[in-house]
């Protein structure tokens, strides 16, 4: 008997080419017979970027959130990135505008880190958000208490939470709000840059994308019509 185990356990367990291609051919059929798309956030236009600031408040958080929606879109952020950022990884170029270290991603687990610039408008809001907050905090972005500026760090799901009160109080529709995610300003801004006629190592470079395809799925909902005269 209880050798009988050890053989069973032994036919389980052991490599078997023929019964693992099998089980692959089985899983290719599964999802060969039901399309899975990934669903994508909707992507936030530069028009909405531009309302959805307008209707921030007059106030410390206001132009904390306003500074947040500019900077990620520019950068092209996941909202991880957009609140782990420091003020050291801000370098102010002789233009005008910033150039900015985001020093790990999702798809860079070993903190190579990439480069972003920004607008001038950009730089100038980030200048004075830096301001009003004050010295002697370690987060670019931190949460606001009793109209001051805390040492903590933002969590990502801020960035989602701004964006759908945004949203919200401009008068969005519920199905479109619950389209918004934190992801919005990455998809929006690539978007916006195709419409502007940005060629594809130009949206690569400035989001950081190492994948053609990755960026496709990002870009298949713009509304870009290339026949347009």
């Amino acid at each position: 008997r209880i050798f009988a185990i050890r053989k069973i356990h032994s036919l389980l367990y052991l490599p078997d080419p023929t019964r693992d291609e099998k089980i692959k051919t089985s899983i290719r059929r599964v999802f060969r017979g039901k399309a899975i798309r990934p669903k994508q956030a909707k992507g936030l236009s530069r028009h909405a970027l531009k309302q959805f600031c307008e209707i921030q408040p007059d106030s410390l958080i206001g132009l904390r959130n306003r500074a947040m929606l500019h900077l990620g879109y520019e950068l092209l952020n996941r909202r991880s990135e957009l609140v782990a950022l420091r003020d050291e990884d801000l370098e102010e170029d002789s233009d005008g505008t910033l150039r900015v270290l985001i020093r790990r991603s999702k798809a860079d687990p070993y903190g190579i880190g990439r480069i972003g610039f920004t607008s001038k408008e950009t730089s100038k809001l980030i200048g004075e958000w830096i301001e009003k907050r004050g010295p002697n905090i370690d987060w670019l972005f931190c949460p606001i208490y009793k109209n001051r500026a805390c040492n903590r760090d933002l969590k990502p799901a801020a960035v989602k939470n701004i964006i759908k009160h945004a949203a919200k109080k401009s008068g969005e529709s519920p199905d479109t709000i619950l389209d918004y995610s934190g992801h919005s300003l990455r998809v929006g801004a690539a978007q916006h840059l195709l419409m502007q006629g940005f060629d594809t190592a130009a949206i690569m470079r400035a989001g950081g994308w190492k994948s053609i395809s990755t960026l496709a799925r990002y870009l298949e909902k713009a509304e870009h019509n290339v026949w347009k005269s």
